[in-house]
């Protein structure tokens, strides 16, 4: 988390003409949640699956409000950059760049305005009306050499271009969760009916659950991919690459960030980040904690795609991880990825990773249990296995686990059970994730307390270890006010390049 140093604000002031007017955001809802009678329903809490940080309840009218500035963008509370508009002043919080590169752009695409700062740290601020960037549609920010792109809407908000808008959970004991995605950039009264019944969500216990105890699940021959020994034919450049590979027929896409630290002359590692149910990858992109810490070390990441079921019960975008939430084989489809991704870029097939948050995280437990023998170890974060796919998991070697959970979660119960939505999917919880995988790693001992505030089992299988870092006492305060969010990159990043296929 950067901290903005009084040097920093006052600088930004001073030589860029700061202006302190309320800045507009990209997105906004409220209505009123009512019973099945039309009464007005109160303490209703409120949660996002893919912008970490939502937490509100309905008044006692019922009544509902939640903007941009409720959350933290995408998954990332106060980390990653933050972009805000209004009364023609840009202002980007959260930089950390030894160049900072901003482009003004027309809607035909011209650039009509650019400038360059250099180690700017903290908060910086652009007054568009005293440059010639009039009829500006766009802005592109580059950060060191990586992109991203936002839109100025027509009530002057500035938008993530590509990034999803947010889908939320309604939760009230004695009735069912609903849930309802934004198709609008700005909505109101909104209207949420919420039918008696159970979310099923508060009476769980992770005791409950029958382990498929793994002593056997690693053994056998597992013989480690070679590392190549040139980098003669790779292609990769640095910046965002979209691609996409052909899976049973359908087209996948994803994004191949290779940061300006890669020059090609030696294999690195790859980190796969997954992201949310209704997310993107580019909103992966955008809220991921990891590339912050993978990008100075030439490490490449990929952010893919998930699709949609289609049955329309279920929310999507999302993965294959049981009886939720999408169609396609996405083992085969990471399979094909990571194998598209090696033919491009110098990759040391020893060392790739995943990573992801939500449904994310879900899915690289999920690809932990059918991917042992591509990654090296996984950091999921804000989800667990559930009993369908813990049920048929039999990884081909022990395999490193980093677990991120927030203790009152809303949208993935700590405990565990029914998630409440409807999707078939019922968790194994924070503590029955952690002894799943002490239980197929054939983790021995007592768990301890690492150097970053963790419970870790580190007598494992293979050299494995297993980790379960839980919001209340994380050093580094990666945890949202709704306890889901993604995990911490800079706990997470150091855990996994320390293994390695072998």
């Amino acid at each position: 988390m950067l901290n903005f140093s009084r040097w920093s604000i006052a600088w930004s002031v001073a030589v860029l003409g700061l202006s302190l007017s309320a800045p507009s955001f990209g997105w906004s809802i409220s209505g009123t949640v009512k019973n099945t009678s039309g009464q007005p329903l109160v303490g209703v809490k409120i949660t996002s699956f893919n912008y970490a940080g939502v937490v509100a309840e309905t008044n006692n009218a019922g009544l509902f409000s939640i903007d941009e500035n409720s959350a933290a963008i995408l998954g990332v509370e106060n980390v990653g950059l933050k972009v805000h508009y209004g009364n023609s002043i840009l202002s980007i919080e959260n930089v950390h760049a030894k160049v900072l590169k901003v482009s003004a752009i027309d809607a035909l695409g011209k650039v009509i305005y650019q400038r360059s700062l250099q180690q700017v740290f903290g908060v910086v601020s652009f007054d568009l009306s005293k440059t010639s960037a009039h009829g500006v549609k766009f802005v592109r920010i580059n950060v060191d050499g990586a992109n991203s792109s936002y839109l100025l809407s027509g009530k002057g908000a500035l938008l993530k271009d590509g990034a999803p808008l947010p889908g939320f959970n309604f939760a009230k004991d004695g009735y069912a969760n609903k849930v309802y995605q934004m198709t609008q950039e700005n909505e109101s009264g909104v209207e949420i009916i919420m039918v008696p019944g159970s979310n099923n969500n508060t009476n769980s216990s992770s005791s409950a659950w029958n382990f498929n105890n793994s002593s056997n699940s690693s053994q056998g021959t597992f013989t480690p991919p070679e590392i190549p020994t040139t980098c003669a034919g790779k292609t990769a450049t640095v910046g965002n690459h979209n691609m996409s590979v052909v899976v049973d027929g359908k087209t996948r896409t994803f994004i191949m960030h290779v940061p300006n630290t890669y020059d090609g002359t030696k294999p690195v590692p790859l980190v796969v980040d997954y992201h949310p149910v209704m997310g993107s990858g580019q909103g992966q992109y955008d809220g991921t904690s990891y590339r912050a810490e993978t990008d100075p070390e030439g490490v490449i990441s990929l952010y893919p795609d998930g699709t949609k079921s289609a049955d329309q019960n279920k929310m999507g975008p999302g993965w294959n991880v049981g009886p939720c939430c999408s169609d396609d084989d996405d083992i085969k489809f990471s399979r094909e990825m990571i194998k598209k991704v090696q033919q491009e870029a110098c990759i040391n097939p020893r060392r790739i990773y995943a990573t992801g948050f939500s449904m994310g995280g879900g899915m690289s437990n999920h690809v932990a249990c059918n991917m042992s023998d591509i990654y090296a170890a996984v950091a999921p974060a804000g989800m667990d296995l559930n009993t369908q796919n813990s049920a048929d998991c039999n990884p081909v070697r022990p395999i490193s686990v980093i677990m991120f959970r927030g203790t009152n979660d809303g949208t993935c119960s700590y405990k565990g059970g029914d998630s409440g939505h409807n999707d078939g999917l019922i968790f194994l919880g924070a503590e029955g994730n952690f002894t799943f995988w002490k239980e197929k790693n054939g983790c021995t001992g007592n768990w301890s307390t690492n150097s970053s505030g963790c419970r870790e089992y580190s007598n494992c299988n293979g050299g494995t270890k297993v980790v379960l870092c839980v919001d209340k006492g994380i050093p580094s305060g990666w945890s949202g006010p709704d306890g889901h969010a993604q995990g911490d990159g800079k706990i997470g990043w150091p855990f996994l390049k320390q293994f390695e296929l072998k």
